[in-house]
């Protein structure tokens, strides 16, 4: 379940635009936890490491560049515990309570009585044709993860990518607009 979870957070990030706002107790959870993971990317060290990568010869790092352009952050906070239940539950709560009404929707829950693990993916579908962002959240008794990407993506640009850079083959166009008509 967690490899799974830690693939599908992968697989998404590149989709998000809102604002939630993570309970502000959550930084008191690094003390408590084993392991701790806090990611902090914004806007400009975004751009400034699309910088880096050489688009002149390589069209694929160019599709990269273009993306990293149009996100304005990644945000990760993963806490690792020795015991169940050393986080608190309402914590999960007040985040997925911001996205429990439209326009977002969940497309991905999963909830596992053997283990206790929950896995939840929602996103915000703005009428646009784009993703206005996705929330991911992994809550298992012993591990607490939320993944935040921030910024506009087209749905066609992360599956033109496909295939690339350890992205999923996608299949189909995911528009109203055909392969051809690009």
């Amino acid at each position: 379940m967690r490899i799974a979870s830690i693939l599908l957070a992968a697989g998404l990030m590149p989709l998000w635009a809102q604002d939630i706002k993570l309970p502000a107790n959550l930084d008191k959870l690094s003390a408590k936890a084993e392991e701790s993971v806090d990611i902090t990317l914004d806007g400009s060290l975004l751009k400034m490491a699309a910088r880096f990568l050489s688009d002149k010869d390589d069209p694929d790092v160019a599709k990269v560049k273009r993306l990293l352009a149009k996100l304005e952050g990644v945000y990760v906070r993963s806490y690792q515990f020795a015991e169940d239940g050393d986080y608190d539950r309402a914590d999960v709560e007040s985040v997925r309570s911001q996205v429990q009404s439209p326009p977002w929707g969940r497309i991905v829950g999963v909830r596992s009585r053997r283990d206790g693990a929950n896995v939840d993916v929602f996103l915000k579908l703005p009428s646009n044709g784009t993703l206005g962002g996705a929330v991911i959240i992994v809550a298992e008794p012993r591990q607490l993860t939320f993944v935040n990407v921030v910024g506009t993506i087209d749905p066609d640009e992360v599956a033109d990518l496909g295939g690339q850079f350890h992205i999923p083959k996608l299949h189909g166009s995911f528009s109203s607009r055909s392969k051809e008509d690009k």
